[in-house]
Order: structure tokens, then sequence, then C-alpha cells
């Protein structure tokens, strides 16, 4: 049963996203601030964070922040009040995958949920012990970590790492903007699909050694992006 954490100070919502939820073989848990949701994420496994921008005295973009470097688990922002397009940008920058307005239909809500969770990459085990060497960084894909010169790491989000995993497995082959948006976690809609210019640009920033100009992570117009460079791939074995 997936676990599905919401983090919201309106208790009444709260209250009726994990009733709702529940009744669809969901196992649901509330909170109303990030204190409450440091202690579910340290003892608990996530699935997906619902994540309201306004929580008092909280803003639920710096929760969504600190989610994206902590975790792989998918994030969805709701708002009633942000609705600018800066907002959506920047909680998708910062490693949403989805952003949804109040106020909402419950039978919306549960497809981006489900949605959310379809996208979410599963590693198979042979997967998840790869290690990447391209150029000169390395990608340990089981602990996560972008090493730079096999030293410096580099942080990245777990969209950008999704979106950077989905390069090397396919190098020198065109991705469309519909194999980035299921890889990065991003939905198909208008403003998410802009988003994926933001996450080209964002990896770049971290790879390349002049992201206008870049060596890497090339654009094919009207077609989508390249990884440009030999990816060799080694296995490491389970002791």
């Amino acid at each position: 049963m997936k676990h599905i954490l919401i983090v919201d100070d309106d208790s009444k919502l709260r209250a009726l996203l994990i009733d709702y939820l529940s009744q669809h073989a969901f196992r649901v848990t509330g909170v109303k601030d990030s204190h409450q949701l440091g202690q579910i994420l340290a003892a608990e496994t996530v699935d997906l964070v619902v994540v309201d921008l306004n929580l008092g005295h909280e803003d639920g973009l710096e929760i969504v922040r600190t989610l994206s470097t902590k975790s792989d688990a998918p994030i969805i922002i709701i708002s009633g009040d942000r609705m600018e397009e800066t907002d959506k940008v920047v909680g998708l920058e910062l490693g949403a995958g989805d952003y949804m307005t109040k106020p909402f239909g419950l039978r919306e809500f549960l497809a981006r949920v489900r949605a959310s969770l379809r996208v979410r990459p599963q590693l198979p085990e042979r997967r998840d012990q790869k290690i990447y060497s391209f150029a000169n960084w390395k990608l340990n894909v089981k602990r996560r970590k972008l090493l730079r010169d096999g030293a410096e790491e580099i942080k990245l989000t777990a969209a950008e790492f999704n979106l950077l995993t989905a390069f090397l497995d396919t190098p020198t082959q065109v991705l469309s903007r519909e194999q980035l948006l299921n890889a990065s976690r991003v939905h198909d809609e208008e403003i998410f699909d802009r988003s994926i210019d933001v996450l080209i640009l964002r990896l770049r920033r971290k790879l390349e050694a002049d992201p206008s100009n870049p060596t890497l992570i090339l654009t094919e117009r009207g077609a989508g992006y390249v990884f440009d460079a030999e990816v060799a791939v080694e296995e490491q074995r389970r002791g």
C-alpha cells in the first residue's frame, strides 16, 4: 500500500484529503508543518508528498526545496492564493512534479496522485547498482551521488537526478519532450512542459563548463534533447 504524506495546516482540508485517499487504498498521513514532516520522514517510507504552499508561518516552497534534496518521493504542490506563473515555475524548479490550484475536484486530485506514483522511476535491483562515467563525471545511482573529477560532489534534486539518468541510459539518442516529462515526473501540461527547459538549464549549469554553449546536453530543435557523450557503465556486485 502506497504511503502518501499531506502537509497542510488547514485541518479540514487535510482531513478531507486523508479520508478520500484512504477510501482508494492509500495509506495517508497528515501533518501541519515541517517539524512533523521531518518526524515522519525519519521514521517511515513515504511514496508521495502533497505540500500546501501557504503554511501559516512557513513557506511551502522551502519544504519543497528540502524534500527534493533528501527524498526521491514525487511532490505535488497545492495552492489557493499563489497562482502566478512565477510561483509555479519556482515550485517546479525546486523539484515538485505537479502543481494544483484550489479549489480542485477530488477525482482530479486522485488522478494526479495516481499519475505521479505511476511515473515515479522504479529502479530494478541491477540498475540501482550502476555507476555511470562520462567526460570527467561519475554518477553512482545507488548512492545518488554525482562526482566531478572523482572528488567534488554536485547536489542534484530528484527531478535533475531522474533527468540525468534518462540521458545516461540513452546517450546519443534524441529524447522527446514527452519522454523527458515522464523521466522527470513532470506532467504534460503547458506550464509543466515549459519546466523541462528549466530543468535542462539547471542540469547544464551543473554539468557544462559553459552552459550557454553546451557540449553534453544538446538541443535538437523540434525533436527534443540529446546527451552527446560516451557513457561507460559499471555494475557493482553485491557483497
